[in-house]
Formats: structure tokens, sequence, C-alpha cells
């Protein structure tokens, strides 16, 4: 029997990278899947990938930061499934790399409209269909870069510390009520949007690659492989919590 057997998971900016692995988790484990992404020919592709192997999948099409569309992915679910148990808020963008001081307002707004309130606005409406039903788990995605602080970052590294105080207020706030709300923290993970980040930047893989203990890059599953356990029965004593899948960057010595 999978971790999250007989659920019904979500997952947002699942169209690719660490949503779309999350998704293939969640079917291989048990659960029907929500695809969600705000570009729906992605989310279809990934609902496509989750039926190829013989789960259940719903590709929807969202915008995280219009409350309007939350509100539509959440009554599809429940029209389609008749309840929600977990998911994984992903969905997230980030503001370029340059310095803080060169950063214009509208790539800041969208930055924290999407990263961080999509996450709230994901959770208000998810925690109410839980609740329905006796309660449930959400995994935010945050970052390092909300933990450490990223240079050329500000914008994403300010939203996705925001993720970790509200994922932390959420539990508080939801705890006796059968409510879980915890994040995972990854760190360098071989997505498409870093190998662009590398392509543009081929100076710095090396040195990306060093800052973390193990020496290399982490994986996508690895991420999603930590979001099911958090969304599942096994962390049932788990809330609040900030798990770090970094490769050990936060406790690397730089001399080993």
């Amino acid at each position: 029997m999978g971790l999250l057997e007989d659920k019904v998971g979500l997952v947002t900016g699942a169209g690719r990278g660490i949503g779309r692995e999350t998704a293939l988790v969640f079917g291989r484990e048990g659960a029907r899947v929500v695809v969600a992404d705000v570009d729906f020919e992605a989310a279809k592709e990934t609902a496509a990938l989750v039926e190829a192997e013989g789960f259940e999948a719903l590709a929807i099409e969202v915008d995280v930061a219009d409350e309007a569309s939350v509100e539509r992915m959440i009554a599809s679910t429940l029209e389609r499934f008749g309840r929600l148990d977990c998911a994984s808020n992903n969905a997230a963008l980030g503001a370029g790399f340059r310095p803080s001081t060169e950063l214009d307002r509208a790539r800041w707004d969208r930055c924290l409209a999407v990263t961080l309130t999509g996450v709230w606005l994901c959770a208000k409406h998810e925690i109410p269909a839980m609740l329905a039903t006796g309660g449930g788990a959400i995994v935010n995605i945050s970052s390092l870069s909300g933990i450490k602080g990223q240079v050329r970052q500000a914008a994403y590294a300010a939203a996705k510390g925001g993720v970790i105080a509200l994922t932390r207020s959420l539990a508080a706030e939801f705890a006796t009520r059968g409510i879980r709300v915890n994040s995972v923290a990854p760190g360098g993970i071989e997505t498409d949007g870093l190998a662009a980040y590398f392509a543009d930047n081929p100076q710095i893989v090396e040195s990306t690659k060093a800052v973390h203990a193990m020496r290399r890059l982490g994986r996508p599953h690895e991420i999603a492989d930590a979001v099911a356990y958090l969304c599942s029965d096994r962390s049932s004593f788990v809330t609040g919590e900030v798990l770090h899948v970094d490769g050990g960057i936060t406790i690397n010595a730089h001399d080993a």
C-alpha cells in the first residue's frame, strides 16, 4: 500500500520540475491527483504522464495569484473527486537575478503575488475543503533562499521566507482541527529553470554544487518523496516544520 492510498492530492505548479515529479509520486503512492498549473498545456502533459502509469489525474488551469481562479480549482477538484486530502503548494515565480536596487516594482509585486500570496490563497481554500472531510495535510514549498537570503534574489528570498512564516502560522491555527501544515525547503535541484540559469552562467556550476555538503545537486524526485511523506499519515505528529532537503547546504563546512 502506498503512502497516499485512497487520498486525493493537489499539486500547484505541476506542469514541470518539482511539481511534475510530485504529481507523479502522488500517483505512485496511491493518490488520485489534481495537476494544476498556469500553463494548461503543461498541466495536461503532466496529467497524461500520471495516467500513462495507470493512475487517475485531473488537469486544471490555475493562476494562484487570482483568488477566483483558485476557487475554481478547488471547486473542480471537489466536483471530480468529492474531497481533498492533501496539497503541495509548489507554484512560484522569480523576479530575475539582479541587484535589489535595480529590481523594478512590477517584478517585485508579481513575484510576491505568485510565490507568497498564491500559497496563502491556495491554503485559504484548501483548508475548508479538507475540514469538510475531517482534515488533511498541506506542504508548502519554500527554499533555502527564504532561510539564508540570496544575493540578487531579494524578491524571491523574501517571498519564500514569507512562505515559511505563513506555514508555521497556519499550522498553529489549525493544529487542533485535523490540518497539518509543513514546508519543504529545497537546495539546488536539477530543474529546467536551473539548467537555463547555468547555461547563461556556466562559471558557477561547480561552485553551486560545492555549497552542498554532498557536492551534487538534488533531483526533483528527492523533493517529491519528502512532500509525499509529509502529506501522509506516516507524519501524523509533524506540523509547523520546515524540512531542509538541501544536500547539506546548512551544515557544509566547505573544507571536507
